[in-house]
């Protein structure tokens, strides 16, 4: 097959999946912007963005492009040096006008790997992934900003971005206009111009990504995104919808203060009057049970939530009273 049989068609296959893994990247970048200035529709772009089918097909398609992306890399590199031989080892000097990205550019994809697995870890594992494992923890999955809380309220994190930023930039440069290059667009008036516009281009990108990274920073130390009257209002709607069973509808259309102030009553009265519906089981209509200790768990799960959102830790399970 002449996309696999030929170097042509790999470099055609690198070219494709970069130009797609750029528009990812930039989009990305918009999505953070929105963090930023509007940190609740934030979350409703993460709900619609959870584990949904199109979701999920998106998800897949974009792996398989990062994956395509990396194999063809390391087949190209690993072609090249064949090519080359042990003469790779006679030169002394590069030419000066072989860019620095250019030679390096297999570095620069590892180190920009590496921050996509720490990513992944720090938000799609903690999101998405768990709404697919359908484990339900403290933290609601569809909540982005308190994951960026999560994330930038460690001393590394903004460290390990910003790395991975500049590997990024170095790598997106060269990569703009040698994607063009390798479909057939090399004229010599349009390879200057692609490496002014893909300098441009992950020049803006990247340093939004750093001004993001800095923000999210600055933010989660002030715990700004745990006390925005906002925020914890649309968190509790959240918690709300997801664990809050008919036995205590009330809680879904409570503020966070109303819940601050009732539900920890509540939450204490309740494991007693599920054990004394177990010590007289005929006493309460069939399935009365089963529904008081779903509703026991849910407002145990939401107490541990507001806990939370007053400055405690988030717990990795939901809380479930020990009866």
């Amino acid at each position: 097959m002449w996309l696999t049989s030929s170097s042509v068609g790999r470099k055609f296959i690198m070219a494709l999946t970069g130009a797609c893994l750029v528009l990812f990247v930039t989009f990305h970048c918009l999505m953070n912007a929105i963090a930023i200035c509007w940190p609740t529709a934030y979350n409703q772009v993460c709900e619609f963005l959870g584990a949904n089918w199109y979701a999920l097909l998106a998800s897949a398609g974009l792996a398989l492009l990062f994956i395509l992306h990396i194999v063809y890399a390391l087949w190209l590199t690993v072609q090249n040096r064949k090519a080359r031989g042990t003469e790779r080892y006679l030169i002394s000097k590069r030419p000066k006008t072989v860019e620095w990205s250019s030679k390096n550019m297999l570095v620069l994809g590892i180190v920009v790997l590496a921050f996509l697995v720490v990513h992944l870890i720090q938000f799609w594992a903690k999101m998405q992934l768990v709404e697919i494992r359908n484990v339900e923890g403290t933290l609601p999955p569809t909540a982005g900003t308190l994951f960026i809380q999560e994330a930038f309220s460690l001393v590394w994190t903004p460290i390990v971005y910003i790395i991975g930023f500049i590997a990024l930039w170095f790598h997106m440069t060269h990569g703009f206009w040698s994607m063009f290059q390798s479909v057939g667009w090399d004229s010599t008036s349009w390879i200057p111009r692609l490496k002014k516009i893909g300098c441009w281009w992950t020049t803006i990108v990247v340093a939004l990504f750093v001004a993001q990274a800095i923000v999210f920073t600055v933010k989660a130390h002030e715990d700004y995104y745990k006390t925005n009257p906002e925020l914890r209002n649309q968190y509790i709607g959240m918690v709300a919808e997801r664990l809050v069973p008919l036995f205590v509808p009330q809680v879904s259309e409570a503020s966070y203060e109303e819940l601050e102030q009732n539900l920890p009553q509540v939450a204490a009265q309740l494991p007693q009057q599920i054990k004394m519906v177990q010590a007289n089981p005929g006493q309460v209509p069939e399935g009365q049970l089963e529904k008081m200790i779903e509703g026991n768990e849910a407002v145990q799960s939401i107490v541990a939530f507001l806990e939370y959102l007053k400055g405690g830790e988030p717990a990795t399970e939901a809380v479930n009273e020990t009866l």
